[in-house]
């Protein structure tokens, strides 16, 4: 089995921070902040009963129940995959492509990491047959698979992975005996809830599944570090949750008392969090989608987006152009359009996915230029694609690909 750790060309071993939302930060939580800003203390490993309390009430509301004892915060959903990395042993499993941060935290324990395909239709959750031959190759060749992570709302495809796969993943998962660690980051991200059925395997196998969610998805900054982790029921999770706990104590991985305010009050979702979210995820569902017209009609590869503040694009088409420009992977693909776009524009070589293919990660929150208060704009403007700013980084956008298309068709060889 080929393991996924690209190397010699550029610095592919640890990709880019979660997509930021370009916004400024709500006041009220900006207040909540400042009200703590004089604790100068962490809260206890694991977080304090407050903010695990809050965490629960949050995924309640989900239809996911939860006991404050068998939830873990850390500063950040780094760390809490590291440490049930570390807990877990064995061999670990991640769709391809996958959020850029989840295999390095593997490699630095010295884990092996497989990726495995995902179906045409959405990302973020393995093909379940190509996670069986995945299971039954890396045993045959003396590996322990024990962990898969996977997402239902994925960074980087910003699509969600459909209930019937998700099952049928899950089933294989089970009988196979790994253990799952569910990503739910972008759960409230949805672009469009009414049309969009997103269900956690949690509610599926709730005694082999870990969910993880960082803040930095919906309710928090991305500068202000916290996540959670909901833990199964039963002996299994109550172990696993301990051995969490050790090892983030070895790590001295704790929430800031500030930060932990702050995430509690975003957990327990208010009247400004709940209108703040909707803003957000209206603003950049209307961004996504049309950077997404943009690169289709450009003649590039892109999945729908669903969720998130990111579009997955495919420039296969586009090669005749790339080549031209002396582009001929996805770290140079990278340096080209992040140059072109004056954006960043992660190669897919960091997702997971392979060198040469030429794909990358757009995010839209780069779209949301200006002051604060012409970004604060786009969050209450009926028609934010219109604001000059933003209509700015569109054009920029369109335009660059609207070259590569023509470019490429001064490139293709007559018939």
């Amino acid at each position: 089995m080929r393991r996924t750790a690209p190397e010699g060309h550029g610095p592919v071993r640890f990709g880019p921070p979660l997509p930021e939302d370009g916004l400024p930060v709500l006041p009220e939580l900006s207040a909540v902040l400042a009200a703590a800003a004089s604790r100068g203390a962490h809260e206890p490993v694991g977080g304090g009963r407050a903010l695990r309390e809050a965490a629960c009430g949050h995924w309640d509301r989900r239809g996911l129940h939860c006991d404050p004892d068998r939830v873990a915060a850390a500063p950040g959903s780094h760390a809490l995959l590291l440490a049930l990395t570390a807990a877990l042993g064995g061999d670990v499993l991640v769709p391809r492509p996958c959020a850029a941060w989840w295999a390095p935290y593997a490699r630095l324990l010295g884990r092996p990491v497989f990726h495995v395909p995902t179906p045409p239709e959405s990302g973020g959750v393995p093909d379940p047959y190509a996670l069986l031959e995945t299971v039954r190759r890396v045993r045959a060749e003396g590996g322990d698979p024990r962990l898969l992570v996977l997402s239902v709302a994925d960074d980087p495809t910003a699509t969600v992975a459909p209930p019937e796969l998700l099952h049928e993943t899950v089933e294989a998962a089970q009988g196979e005996g790994l253990h799952l660690v569910s990503d739910e980051t972008w759960r409230d991200t949805l672009h469009d809830p009414h049309d969009t059925v997103l269900l956690s395997p949690a509610e599926m196998v709730p005694d082999r599944v870990t969910v993880v969610t960082d803040l930095a998805g919906a309710l928090l900054p991305p500068g202000w570090p916290a996540a959670v982790a909901r833990f199964p029921a039963g002996a299994d999770g109550e172990d696993l949750h301990a051995r969490v706990l050790d090892i983030l104590t070895a790590l001295d991985a704790r929430v800031a008392a500030p930060i932990a305010a702050a995430a509690g009050y975003a957990l327990g979702e208010p009247e400004a969090v709940i209108a703040r979210m909707a803003a957000t995820v209206r603003l950049h569902a209307l961004l996504a989608a049309e950077a997404h017209a943009a690169v289709v009609a450009a003649g590039a590869l892109a999945r729908p987006p669903r969720s998130g503040r990111h579009l997955y694009v495919d420039l296969a088409p586009l090669r005749p152009a790339l080549t031209a420009h002396g582009v001929g992977d996805a770290q140079e693909l990278e340096d080209f359009l992040s140059a072109r776009l004056g954006m960043p524009a992660p190669g897919g070589h960091r997702f997971g996915d392979d060198l040469e293919a030429p794909r990358v990660r757009l995010s839209t929150g780069a779209l949301v230029a200006g002051s604060d208060t012409e970004r604060a704009e786009c969050l209450t403007s009926p028609t934010p694609l219109e604001l000059p700013q933003v209509h700015r980084a569109l054009s920029r956008l369109k335009s660059v690909f609207d070259d590569l298309r023509d470019e490429a068709r001064r490139w293709e060889p007559p018939r």
